[in-house]
């Protein structure tokens, strides 16, 4: 850990470490803490219907490493680690290339979104149209009526910037080679 590099989190900013996202998946996650039954993982699955039920593209302004686009987007998610979305929706994010993987869902209708949901992101998900992956050390998010959700928590509206900052991450786990026991 003495290598470890300290980022500054100013005042009114948040840090996160595993995935910034906006757009469906949060809108779920959104809806999902606001519902009192049912209970445990099912809590899901009915924020999953009534959102799917409200599903259209949002319109969202993204900025990587200066180079700036509109787009029509169902979900985007900016990930440091492969540790969200059981690794499936940045699978080549890695917390020590000092880059962020952004995935962006482009606009997709309900039955596909359904269908394919498993497999909407993950490595064979570049061949795709509707999803593109981008990777860079500062991403902006701008956009109209929605929230950012990061590690599964609520962030703020949209704007948002993440700077990757290279060693400001400690990971404490096995060495490689090394069986856990």
């Amino acid at each position: 850990m003495a290598d470890a590099v300290p980022a500054a989190v100013a005042a009114g900013e948040r840090g996160w470490s595993i995935v910034l996202c906006c757009g469906f998946d949060s809108a779920v996650t959104d809806r999902a803490s606001r519902l009192r039954r049912p209970r445990g993982p099912r809590r899901y699955d009915v924020a999953i219907v009534a959102e799917l039920l409200q599903l259209r593209p949002r319109t969202v302004t993204l900025t990587v490493d200066g180079v700036t686009s509109r787009r029509e987007v169902t979900l985007v998610a900016v990930g440091n680690t492969a540790c969200y979305g059981g690794g499936l929706i940045c699978p080549d994010a890695d917390p020590a290339d000092g880059l962020l993987e952004v995935v962006v869902v482009g606009p997709i209708g309900r039955l596909e979104l359904l269908r394919t949901r498993p497999r909407l992101a993950g490595r064979d998900a570049r061949r795709r149209p509707a999803v593109t992956v981008l990777r860079g050390r500062e991403v902006t998010l701008e956009g109209e009526g929605l929230v950012t959700y990061a590690d599964g928590e609520p962030v703020r509206p949209l704007p948002a910037t993440s700077v990757c900052v290279p060693g400001a991450l400690t990971v404490v786990g096995s060495a490689p080679g090394h069986a856990r026991g």
